[in-house]
């Protein structure tokens, strides 16, 4: 039901910044979250926000550099990332959960994701 389309990606320099966007088809879920993957690694939620937006968390890997938003008008969610380190290319996917499942949490993103974007490629390379 819920269609997600992300953008954004693509190459930066060290340091440099991005920002990607995930735009859903549809407002009625619980939460989206971003995730990152690299190459032989498991899939690993880095930030997430409540349909409303006053929840927010980041995973201490990006915690201070990446900023989850988002824009009610537009029904997108976007992580903005600054001070991009070359462990930051990875690809990047945005996932929504449609509603909280018994003892879930959005408080570290521990939710059961629904719905999954095809994944943007980031690299940082100079």
């Amino acid at each position: 039901q819920l269609q997600l389309v992300e953008s954004g990606g693509g190459l930066v320099q060290p340091g440099g910044s991005l920002r990607l966007s995930c735009a859903a088809s549809e407002s009625h879920y619980y939460a989206i979250a971003w995730f990152h993957q690299a190459p032989g690694k498991e899939r690993e939620a880095i930030s997430c926000i409540g349909s409303s937006g006053r929840h927010t968390h980041y995973a201490d890997v990006v915690k201070g550099r990446f900023t989850i938003s988002r824009d009610n008008a537009k029904n997108t969610v976007y992580l903005h990332m600054t001070n991009l380190v070359t462990e930051d290319t990875v690809i990047y996917y945005c996932a929504a959960a449609m509603y909280v499942r018994g003892k879930e949490s959005i408080l570290e993103c521990g939710l059961e994701y629904d719905y999954w974007g095809q994944g943007t490629q980031v690299t940082v390379s100079s």
